[in-house]
């Protein structure tokens, strides 16, 4: 069904074809999910015209059941093969999407068998993906259960003296305990590191007096999740508390402006307002939030450009933050569902200031 629906809108919009890579797309399009096929063309030729034909190394011969596939043998060209496909299609030139994340090695060799306008496929089929239906968002709410689960566990532990990167690897070894595996590697960013967004994990040691940002999510039949929780060891700074109560405010204002019909950017100046008001806006450094589904970033990303309009069915975070350097961070994510005409959270983990 996803596959016609794409097939026709390539046609709608004047598309010759698509080639399509391994990766999100194909599974959400065909439910294909091919493990680490490296350096091995695979690619599914999609035409305009309703004809498909998904070539992929014979390696994978009892992973692509019942769909119309050619195989190619280590020692054969694939790209010889890819052109008799695509002559069959009559999708040999024209404007074609491309897979964005695609290898260059097979775009360049893609490049010899015709003379195609290529696209990003992701012009197109964010169309489609942006909008959940209910068995998604079913998906993402497991997953977003189990990113509840493993911060009342971490509240457990007893942090002082461990590792950021020790405690990146408990949370990420519980996700795979919980889930089908991590949604991206967990951040552990603990006093003056808090005031790196994207801090990686290192030998630093937490102690009393810590502000600890933990960022982490699972995957669940492919879909994700993706939280952030910050919290406190010991007595705090008072501007991390102050700072804390502003990004906490700043998050449910945010969360209360969201509403189908709205522009996605509406809600991102909701938390930026806040902020700013407060004196921290040069601290708030990134968008609000971002899709999140098959990909833990994807359409529609909430920050100050977003045009996308919200519709029932987006699935999204919203995640202020503020960051000092110097002093620390803090930052507060949940995942978003658009339902009924207005925001519902799927992560629902103590938003309040935890302080252990």
């Amino acid at each position: 069904m996803r596959l016609e629906k794409f097939i026709h809108l390539l046609g709608e919009r004047g598309f010759d074809g698509a080639l399509i890579s391994p990766g999100t797309n194909l599974y959400y399009l065909t439910g294909l999910r091919l493990h680490e096929v490296g350096e091995r063309l695979a690619i599914l030729a999609v035409s305009a015209e309703g004809d498909y034909r998904f070539l992929a190394p014979s390696l994978y011969e009892n992973v692509v059941n019942n769909f119309p596939a050619t195989f190619w043998h280590d020692g054969e060209n694939p790209y010889a093969k890819l052109r008799e496909i695509l002559e069959e299609l009559g999708i040999s030139k024209g404007r074609i999407l491309i897979e964005d994340t695609m290898r260059a090695d097979w775009l360049i060799g893609i490049m010899k068998l015709g003379k195609f306008t290529f696209q990003p496929l992701s012009s197109l089929i964010k169309e489609l993906r942006m909008i959940k239906d209910k068995e998604e968002v079913k998906m993402m709410e497991h997953a977003s259960r189990i990113a509840d689960k493993v911060f009342e566990e971490i509240l457990t532990w007893d942090l002082i003296g461990m590792k950021e990167r020790e405690l990146a690897l408990k949370i990420e070894l519980l996700i795979r305990e919980l889930s089908d595996g991590i949604a991206f590697e967990p951040i552990v960013a603990s006093g003056e590191n808090a005031a790196n967004p994207h801090h990686e994990p290192g030998e630093r040691k937490i102690r009393k007096g810590d502000i600890i940002i933990l960022d982490y999510g699972a995957r669940w039949k492919g879909y994700c999740s993706d939280i952030t929780r910050t919290i406190g060891l010991g007595e705090l700074d008072e501007r991390l508390v102050k700072i804390y109560e502003v990004v906490k405010d700043a998050q449910e204002s945010a969360f209360k402006a969201v509403r189908e019909g709205i522009k996605a950017k509406d809600v991102d100046s909701r938390a930026r307002e806040v902020i700013s008001k407060a004196g921290y806006g040069e601290y708030f450094i990134h968008r609000t939030g971002h899709g999140l589904g098959l990909d833990v970033h994807e359409e529609p990303y909430i920050g100050p450009d977003g045009e996308v309009i919200l519709k029932n069915g987006m699935t999204f975070t919203i995640e202020p933050g503020i960051y000092v350097p110097g002093l620390g961070g803090v930052r507060i994510e949940d995942d978003i569902v658009v339902d009924e005409g207005k925001g519902r959270r799927l992560t629902k983990a103590e938003r309040e200031l935890i302080i252990l």
